[in-house]
């Protein structure tokens, strides 16, 4: 019986150290495929970066079928999103107001939200009406906030009083907002409804603007594009007199001249995703934020 049991005991141990080794093989293939889809993805950025590369070029769509390698970049403008810096230095409250409102924040609550933002943002300690200073950030345990200058990530917006409720009705509320485009949103970029956040109008009337830049063929970014060349243009096209809207129309511009860089890079499984923004890529280049990370 004595060896019987001994004999058992080295068996379950001959397993669990063949678990352990099988899990360690694991573990150190999947550290070398991750690493070989990250430099996949790497070659994906610099060839989005490449000025010469159109958004629609071929070339930002890889697959190596005998390798199991491939890469898949999209660039975009960053002008199509509002930048969150330029609406609460602007004292455009309003608009942060009624999208917060449209998005099915009570009236109070959004006024509110508005007004801690433009005191997480200005310099000094006096509380806007509804705001929120150092004080009431104390009274939550939290100290050295807030930060009294512009947010450095879109993610800093999140500590914000009463932004946990934007984040309840609207989780994609990120995708609406950046921090490094020129400041009005780009509409030669802009999805209908941001533009109709920001013009005071329908997305169903908003949505006249993205299908003129794409042409008749209904597709962006090939060669039958009509972009706007000034937004007087656009705005003329949805009925808004920047005389009479100024407010409205210093809210807008085309062309802006930063660009979102996303590439993911696969190898074996392993997904790698890189993000890069560059301002002036088909000018003098200037990286202005790199991010990595690990998809599943």
């Amino acid at each position: 019986m004595a060896v019987l049991w001994l004999i058992a005991i080295l068996s379950m141990a001959c397993m669990a150290t063949l678990r352990v080794i099988s899990f360690d093989m694991e573990l150190a293939s999947a550290k070398v495929h991750g690493s070989r889809a990250r430099q996949v993805a790497e070659k994906g950025i610099a060839i989005g970066s490449n000025p010469v590369v159109k958004r629609s070029d071929p070339l930002l769509r890889y697959d190596n079928g005998e390798t199991g390698e491939s890469f898949e970049v999209k660039v975009t403008s960053e002008g199509g999103r509002f930048n969150i810096n330029a609406l609460i230095l602007q004292d455009d409250k309003a608009l942060l107001k009624s999208m917060f409102i449209d998005w099915g924040i009570e009236l109070d609550a959004a006024q509110e939200i508005a007004d801690a933002l433009a005191d997480w943002v200005d310099a000094n300690d006096d509380e806007q009406l509804n705001g929120a200073e150092k004080k009431y950030y104390e009274g939550e345990g939290r100290i050295n906030q807030p930060f009294n200058r512009p947010f450095y990530d879109v993610d800093e917006v999140s500590l914000v009083r009463g932004m946990d409720l934007v984040e309840a009705v609207r989780p994609d509320w990120r995708n609406w907002f950046t921090i490094w485009s020129g400041g009005p949103l780009d509409l030669n970029e802009a999805p209908a409804e941001l533009i109709a956040a920001a013009a005071e109008i329908s997305a169903d009337q908003a949505d006249i603007i993205p299908e003129t830049v794409r042409g008749p063929d209904g597709e962006r970014d090939t060669i039958d594009d009509v972009p706007f060349q000034n937004a007087a243009a656009a705005l003329d096209l949805l009925g808004i007199d920047i005389n009479g809207r100024p407010d409205i129309a210093k809210r807008f511009t085309v062309n802006d001249t930063t660009t979102r860089i996303e590439s993911i890079g696969y190898a074996e499984g392993a997904k790698r995703k890189i993000t890069a923004i560059v301002r002036n890529r088909t000018g003098k280049p200037a990286l202005l934020e790199r991010t990595e990370e690990i998809i599943p």
